[in-house]
């Protein structure tokens, strides 16, 4: 090789890493960004959106400690852990005292619409010859329990509630006392979100009766028709009574209006405004979110490919959330 070509070679072969470090991001973040590992569809999906979009988009390393909800919520109190990506605002009175606190955020609204309550099949209701024709309130619950019957305790019918752990599981005991139906039903627990989707595939896959919990946006509400049961209409002081595990006279009512938030740790929101910026901004429209989980279910797809299609496919959605330069970043790392 003639020596002016080895002497190029040598220029350029110091020169590609300083190219490489101008293209690369800096994370605004200091050190590894964590989020919680949220075990249901929607929590798993828009984590490994999240994860996408600091890793290629920011430069950024991550990691996913898995936990129930509540030890979540404190864990970001205490930033053990930076990001929530689903959280239910409002949900927990350990959420209400650390953000007044200032000690957690509730970030933008990545899905709207969402919904929550108690649900039977609408083949239960509907028509003159239904099994449970004339329910439509949590209050004509006492005398549907025989249809509802618990395997376990054949005198009480079933409800199927959140799985232990869980912020709704919490609010859902306390409605069981507030409507008088802990006499009438059982408190069942199913051990984790799958397990409580299986129960109730399984039930109206065969037709039979069951009363559950459930929310949106969700594979589930969008598969079957369901009937709500109607509640009191929402009543901020009675929601109160719900959230508060220790209260022995909790009233009932509707659910808190949902909102769902990222929810961000004091510290990631003042070292990395950027970072929240880009949170404030992030929304996948209902109709798109509920068909990406579809999908997942379906196609028993994990969350982390199905990111990579989302990112694939719907660039004029993404792009909306970041600067140019990091969408530039994120359209050169799926090549």
């Amino acid at each position: 090789m003639p020596r002016h070509s080895v002497l190029a070679a040598i220029v350029l072969s110091l020169a590609l890493p300083a190219v490489q470090q101008a293209n690369a991001a800096d994370c605004p973040y200091p050190k590894p960004v964590v989020l919680a590992g949220l075990n249901w569809e929607s929590g798993m999906f828009t984590t490994e959106v999240l994860r996408l979009l600091l890793e290629k988009g920011y430069g950024c390393s991550t990691d996913v400690l898995p936990g129930n909800t509540l030890t979540m919520e404190n864990a970001l109190r205490q930033n053990d852990i930076q990001v929530i990506a689903e959280q239910w605002a409002g949900r927990s009175e350990l959420w209400r005292k650390a953000e007044a606190a200032g000690e957690v955020f509730a970030v933008g609204e990545p899905v709207k619409g969402a919904t929550e309550g108690w649900w039977v099949p609408e083949y239960l209701v509907e028509g003159a010859d239904a099994p449970a024709a004339g329910l439509r309130s949590v209050s004509d619950l006492p005398r549907f329990k025989a249809l509802f019957k618990d395997p376990e305790s054949p005198g009480k019918g079933r409800f199927y509630n959140c799985p232990t752990g869980w912020t709704c599981e919490g609010v859902n005991t306390q409605k069981l006392k507030a409507y008088g139906l802990d006499d009438s039903y059982v408190n069942f627990r199913t051990g984790t979100g799958p397990a409580l989707d299986a129960a109730i595939n399984s039930a109206i896959r065969r037709r039979q009766p069951i009363l559950f919990y459930y929310w949106s946006p969700t594979p589930l509400m969008g598969r079957y028709k369901l009937v709500q049961l109607e509640e009191p209409p929402f009543d901020q002081k009675a929601w109160e009574t719900l959230i508060d595990p220790g209260n022995p006279k909790p009233i009932g009512t509707r659910s808190l209006p949902a909102k769902i938030a990222i929810g961000v740790s004091r510290d990631l929101r003042d070292q990395a405004p950027a970072l929240v910026r880009v949170f404030e901004r992030m929304e996948i429209p209902l109709p798109l979110f509920n068909g990406i989980l579809a999908r997942m279910a379906e196609e028993r797809t994990e969350a982390g490919p199905m990111a990579d299609t989302f990112f694939r496919q719907h660039r004029d959605i993404w792009s909306q959330w970041v600067p140019a330069e990091v969408a530039q970043r994120i359209d050169a790392s799926l090549k």
